[in-house]
């Protein structure tokens, strides 16, 4: 029943941090991992172990031998089978089943039906039969065998007539015999050593029994003194759940705001980046407008300021060539050539653009001047403002949820401490630690009668240790003084009284063998039957663990309802009340519970608690987060206070679009700008006409043309320099604003086309994407609950209470039992019955080799 209570006890006590997790559709991926820490753990200080040390190869040979005599696997079912049987009988129900007329059904397993025929059992058990058999055959012959030789020497047979026959190989008999007696003597002697020590071995072990027994008590208390604070540990953490649901609430603008916005960006910020480059379009137009109308009045001066020096130039230059240097008679004919040349290439310096007869700008500038005056950029930034300003919409449409959300938190907190609260933790927990104080005070009063107990039994093995030694002093005596007092001179009629006593002795150790070993084979065959049966039936099967599995050979962990683990065991004809199948489902559950235990895991999950109590109808988290969840779906968000562009905007946008740039005439522009400002590169006509005149004589006409070449070198620094680069500006703001007025009308549709989009995405379509990020936002908060729950349950499972200490328990029994006494008890049979066994060749040996040192009454007499 001390099982039972445990149980019920432990029970009820970790149902107080049982939270059932219920099954929700609407469970999103989980959000940020929540650190609970972790129940604080007293520190467990005994150790299960034993190491036998040297004498544990003894314990393996005895291991060996005993597979060797019964290799047979573990009988799964015949165990099941009678703990079954001995639950019944623990219910007091199998005499109401037998007079009911029920029996257990066949439909356990077919290796159950077999074993309950006798000859599955004993099929089972021939090893050991076959052993007990031989043992008990040894101790029944043996006296009389003993008998009977004894009466046969009496009649002077069996070598008891004193008188020995003369042979040539007499002295190698002797010794041959006597070195098989030794070696048998020696085996003997081993054996007892074995024995010897086995025996000591317990008796060392015994005094441990205290030890072990002191430190699994202390490691109870520490279970029963820690749990009530892995309880409250559990307890105390849902503030850390709590305090990050209020975190995310406080900050639910930019959480749930932020998250809102940022999928609206994704749809809206296109549009108003495409107004804001418009915007842009639109000022670089007026720069692209001011620039043409600058550069055009530029040109226009410019060309006629070029026009008027270089035809300055053209007539001094024909006015040099007047020069009587160019044509006259005297003049050398090379510079006559070279006038004429000069002279045909004056017409050359002239321009090529003509910029008077392009028409102006000023009216597309004066519209987009009028368009510039509004601030479109301003506009687009209030708009982007508007759309960043979700988060604080949603502060404030959500404030009276938050707060609801945040008075149902302590409502929580106070349900979860009140499940704690509704159990007798503290009154269970003193009621299990008397209950521990108890079986320790009784188990402290039986000591002194283990020591009792365990004082007599070393005193019985040390006698039958001492029966061996007796005939082993005997024959190593009787060897010594044999050997020592032979004189191979002597006759066998006048050996030496050493001699003598040697045979005397021999036969004394014969005399002895005969009246102990029948003694001591019937011990070691009672010992062996007990010691063997219990190391293979529940030592061995503990150690491999083959203990754990069911009756069909699987694993109980596998089966942990009991009803399918014994179909038989109908519950309700059992007794009207729960308390028997509580009590069967424990037993049956004892070895699930050891081999979970020993994994340290909690022992909510290792006695399979939730399979017995049924927290779910006290803990149910639907409970906790439906309210919450509640709330936080009612959330209703409205954005149609988000205006992206002002009608002032748009307007803006179709005032641009009607500014005039397609009137303009930008072939007539560009054709002039890609004409030269001359007809001729001034530089290159000044370089060609500088090398002519080096080809002159020096003189009037060299030096006048050498002051042309520098007058027309500055007017291309001065003049056509400057009109190139305003040519080129020209050119560039030409083609810009080409670009800009190509299909300008269409392109500020479609601006304000995206623009109507995102503003209609807002205002009409973005309600499912709010219940969307609104749902997301609400399983991350329901999901810390959920995090909670699943800590609060994996800490029940791993490490609350944990049941080492349980384990422990059961482990130290069969150190106890199967290390400490039944390996030693194993170990002490096996010396004692090989030393038994080879007290036959003993008897024999001894027996021919007393002839040869006992002194004989008669010997052969040879004739001369």
């Amino acid at each position: 029943m001390w099982k039972t209570g445990i149980l019920l006890l432990l029970g009820v006590l970790l149902a107080s941090g049982e939270l059932q997790q219920e099954k929700e559709p609407r469970r999103l991926p989980p959000p940020g991992k929540l650190d609970f820490g972790y129940p604080p753990a007293g520190v467990y200080e005994t150790l299960a172990y034993y190491e036998p040390g040297p004498i544990g190869i003894l314990f393996h040979m005895v291991q060996g031998f005993l597979c060797a005599v019964q290799p047979n696997a573990f009988p799964h079912a015949l165990t099941v089978l009678a703990v079954g049987s001995r639950m019944l009988q623990d219910t007091h129900s199998l005499t109401r089943l037998q007079h009911n007329g029920s029996r257990l059904p066949e439909a356990m397993c077919h290796r159950s039906t077999e074993l309950k025929k006798p000859s599955q059992a004993i099929y089972y058990e021939i090893g050991f039969l076959i052993c007990a058999a031989v043992g008990l055959l040894f101790a029944v012959l043996l006296p009389i065998v003993g008998l009977f030789f004894c009466m046969c020497r009496c009649c002077d047979n069996c070598g008891g007539e004193m008188h020995q026959r003369q042979r040539k190989n007499a002295d190698c008999r002797r010794g041959l015999l006597g070195t098989l007696l030794f070696s048998t003597s020696l085996v003997i002697t081993i054996g007892v050593l074995c024995a010897y020590a086995a025996n000591q071995n317990l008796s060392s072990q015994v005094k441990n029994i205290r030890r072990l027994v002191n430190s699994n008590m202390r490691d109870l208390h520490t279970f029963a003194n820690d749990t009530p604070m892995q309880i409250d540990y559990l307890i105390s953490q849902y503030p850390t759940a709590k305090n990050k649901v209020i975190y995310d609430l406080d900050n639910i603008g930019p959480l749930l705001g932020g998250r809102i916005h940022d999928q609206l960006s994704v749809e809206v910020n296109p549009a108003l980046d495409r107004v804001l480059q418009m915007a842009g379009a639109m000022r670089e137009t007026k720069e692209a407008l001011d620039n043409v109308h600058v550069g055009l009045e530029v040109l226009q001066e410019g060309t006629g300021k070029l026009d008027f020096n270089l035809s300055l130039v053209r007539t001094s230059i024909n006015r040099t060539l007047n020069d009587p240097g160019c044509h006259d008679e005297k003049s050398d004919a090379t510079s006559a050539q070279l006038c004429r040349n000069i002279r045909q290439s004056l017409s050359q310096l002239q321009i090529s653009a003509n910029f008077t007869r392009l028409p102006k700008v000023n009216t597309q500038l004066e519209k987009v001047n009028d368009v510039l005056k509004t601030d479109l950029s301003a506009i687009v930034q209030r708009g982007y403002s508007s759309l960043n300003d979700t988060p604080q919409m949603v502060i404030e449409q959500t404030r009276s949820v938050v707060e609801n959300v945040k008075s149902l938190l302590d409502g929580i907190g106070n349900d979860i401490s009140s499940f704690s609260k509704a159990f007798p933790v503290q009154s269970s927990l003193s009621n299990f630690t008397v209950f521990i104080n108890h079986a320790h005070a009784k188990i402290e009063d039986q000591y002194p009668e283990i020591d009792k107990m365990d004082f007599y039994r070393w005193i019985g093995c040390i006698a039958l240790c001492c029966m061996i030694v007796l005939v082993l002093a005997f024959n190593y005596l009787g060897l010594l003084c044999g050997t020592l007092g032979y004189d191979k001179h002597a006759s066998p009629t006048t050996r030496g009284c050493i001699s003598n006593t040697g045979g005397t002795m021999l036969m004394a150790g014969v005399g002895f063998s005969f009246i102990f070993s029948w003694v001591l084979m019937g011990v070691v065959t009672t010992i062996f039957l007990a010691g063997g049966n219990m190391e293979k039936l529940l030592c061995e099967p503990f150690h491999t663990k083959e203990v754990f599995k069911a009756s069909c050979g699987h694993p109980i962990s596998s089966q942990p309802r009991v009803e399918e683990l014994h179909p038989w065991l109908h519950l309700q004809r059992l007794q009207p009340g729960a308390d028997g199948r509580k009590l069967i489902q424990a037993k049956l559950m004892n070895f699930y519970v050891l081999s979970t235990c020993k994994e340290n895991k909690g022992i909510y999950s290792a006695m399979r608690l939730d399979k017995i109590f049924n927290i779910s109808s006290f803990l149910n988290t639907a409970s906790f987060t439906k309210d919450v969840a509640g709330q936080l779906d009612s959330v209703k968000i409205d954005l149609r206070g988000i205006i992206l562009l002002e009608a002032e905007g748009k307007q803006n946008l179709r005032d641009f679009s009607e500014a005039g740039l397609s009137e303009i005439n930008y072939a007539d522009y560009l054709e002039e700008v890609n004409k030269g400002v001359t007809v001729v590169d001034l530089l290159s006509f000044a370089r060609e006409l500088e090398a002519q005149t080096d080809l002159m004589p020096r003189g009037a006409l060299q030096t006048a043309l050498k002051g042309h070449v520098g007058t027309l070198r500055q007017i291309h620094k001065q003049q056509i320099i400057s009109m190139e680069q305003a040519m080129s500006a020209l050119n560039q703001s030409m083609r810009f604003l080409e670009r800009t007025a190509s299909d300008l009308p269409n392109k500020v549709l479609a601006v304000l086309d995206a623009i109507d989009t995102a503003q209609y995405l807002i205002s009409q379509n973005a309600s499912h994407l709010i219940n969307q990020e609104t749902g997301r936002f609400s399983a991350t908060i329901v999901g810390y609950f959920h995090q909670y729950i699943e800590w609060v349950k994996t800490s029940l499972a791993l490490e609350v209470a944990p049941c080492k200490p349980f384990s422990n328990v059961v482990d130290t029994v069969e150190i106890i039992a199967c290390s400490f006494l039944v390996d030693s008890m194993n170990t002490f049979w096996m010396g004692l019955g090989c030393s038994t066994l080879f007290l036959l060749p003993s008897i024999i040996l001894a027996v021919k080799l007393a002839k040869y040192y006992r002194r004989m009454d008669t010997e052969d007499v040879y004739d001369e």
